[in-house]
């Protein structure tokens, strides 16, 4: 019986894996793990999700071993080598069939058409699966049969179509007998410009998904609603690393949802409720990514925004990045993330706010930035997130809308314990003085004064926004 190949990419786990289901069904499979390193580098992956996806692979390798599918591992400089090498693959142990499951940003949306198109010349089978969304982009459409640029909308039509079928769990593919090909050692990660966050912090695979999940259920869930905005509460899943490369599926997600909710989705436990959003969040922007590929070009949703006058600015570039603006949540945020890898959602949405309207910076530097240092950077949600900040993207914050750090910062860390964490310089001040410390309480404190006034850069930030509405 001829061999089937098995693509993995950001899909890293055995379980609930619909193209790795799919592939078994029809016999004896080999997996194949191709490492792009340069094409990833090229687009802004650094240490961090570099590593933590070198660890999923090796976990995936082990759970593989436990069915007997060998995994081979090949590097390639480019995705335009990818369908020479998989074809190369597929001749040498004689396979007729390779199952993917489908990536939605331009540029991998591109390399799996063109490995496609390879395997049919050859006269093989390449069949891809979407396993990441419940309905593959194109499903879900507005009145119109436009693509929804629009969230709320989007989510309706989600819940309203949803069936149980589109939650369905793929069978675990039982062991197969040996196919006496013999798994590839996983060469390591090569040195890189920067050093990645201790592994401890994000222990990979399908294992430490399921704990995660677990976890957050049986003691968070019911309270993410009331909970996830307080950086000092550990009050979110902390699962966004393993969605963004597979090592849990969102079906599996929703199923302990619907579990503990009383079969319901969309009612029930606000807390539960609002995090099934977040995941349902997930899947609209990467509907985006297929529906307005310019999002994918560097470019922003909203066209009218291209002209926006963005400041070249590299010192207050540097201060953002370094945790080192004067503003107290911002620079904590910031060092949380260089520490571990990861940023609390809240602070997300502030630190990306003030640099693309405080120090009215080009959001795409942030963007790269944070793709750069992110555990979970995955370019969907990342993209839309930024471009929800900057008002540029869809269902993007009025132009108007610039967030006070002092005052979220006030509101969410009410009293400065998650600054104390992360601002050591700022312990000693009383807690209600940590989030705009006052220059006579810092005495000998090294810690910097606000690079940038408030008041002055929200109205440079409007005035800058409302030069493109005249235009």
């Amino acid at each position: 019986m001829p061999l089937t190949l098995m693509w993995f990419r950001s899909d890293l786990r055995i379980a609930d894996n619909r193209a790795l289901s799919a592939a078994a069904a029809r016999g004896p499979v080999v997996a194949i793990f191709l490492r792009s390193l340069p094409h990833w580098r090229r687009h802004g992956h650094g240490a961090n999700p570099l590593n933590f996806r070198a660890r999923g692979v090796a976990a995936l390798k082990k759970a593989l071993a436990g069915l007997n599918i060998p995994l081979l591992h090949r590097d390639i400089d480019d995705f335009a080598e990818a369908p020479a090498t998989l074809l190369t693959i597929a001749r040498e142990l004689g396979a007729d069939a390779l199952h993917f499951n489908h990536e939605y940003p331009l540029d991998e949306q591109r390399r799996d058409a063109a490995v496609a198109a390879a395997f049919q010349e050859a006269r093989l089978e390449a069949r891809g699966h979407h396993d990441a969304v419940a309905f593959a982009p194109g499903e879900l459409l507005t009145g119109k049969g436009d693509y929804y640029g629009v969230f709320t909308p989007f989510a309706k039509s989600w819940h309203r179509q949803l069936t149980a079928e589109r939650l369905a769990v793929s069978n675990t593919p039982a062991p197969q007998a040996a196919t006496g090909i013999a798994g590839e050692a996983l060469p390591e990660l090569p040195a890189l410009e920067d050093t990645p966050v201790d592994g401890h912090q994000w222990p990979a695979g399908e294992g430490p998904a399921a704990d995660r999940l677990e976890r957050f259920l049986r003691f968070r869930g019911r309270h993410y609603g009331r909970q996830r905005d307080f950086p000092s509460i550990r009050g979110t899943s902390e699962l966004s690393p393993y969605l963004a490369l597979g090592m849990i599926s969102h079906r599996q997600c929703l199923q302990a949802v619907l579990a503990e909710n009383g079969g319901s989705l969309a009612e029930g436990d606000a807390g539960l409720v609002t995090w099934v959003n977040e995941l349902v969040w997930r899947e609209f922007y990467r509907h985006v990514a297929v529906g307005f590929p310019q999002v994918c070009r560097h470019r922003p949703f909203q066209a009218h925004t291209e002209a926006l006058a963005w400041r070249d600015d590299d010192e207050g570039f540097a201060a953002w990045c370094e945790g080192r603006t004067g503003y107290p949540i911002v620079d904590a945020a910031m060092r949380q993330l260089l520490a571990t890898g990861w940023m609390h959602n809240r602070l997300r949405m502030i630190t990306a706010m003030f640099l693309s309207k405080h120090l009215l910076i080009d959001w795409r530097r942030g963007e790269t930035f944070f793709m750069r240092h992110l555990v979970d950077g995955e370019f969907c949600a990342n993209n839309g997130g930024w471009q929800w900040a900057a008002s540029t993207g869809t269902d993007a914050a009025p132009y108007f809308r610039i967030f006070n750090p002092t005052t979220q910062s006030s509101r969410f860390d009410p009293e400065g314990t998650f600054l104390a964490e992360w601002l050591p310089e700022l312990v000693e001040l009383p807690p209600k003085a940590r989030h705009a410390p006052p220059r006579d309480l810092l005495g000998g404190v090294d810690y910097p004064p606000p690079i940038v006034d408030h008041k002055a850069a929200r109205a440079r930030a409007l005035d800058a926004f409302k030069a493109l509405k005249a235009d």
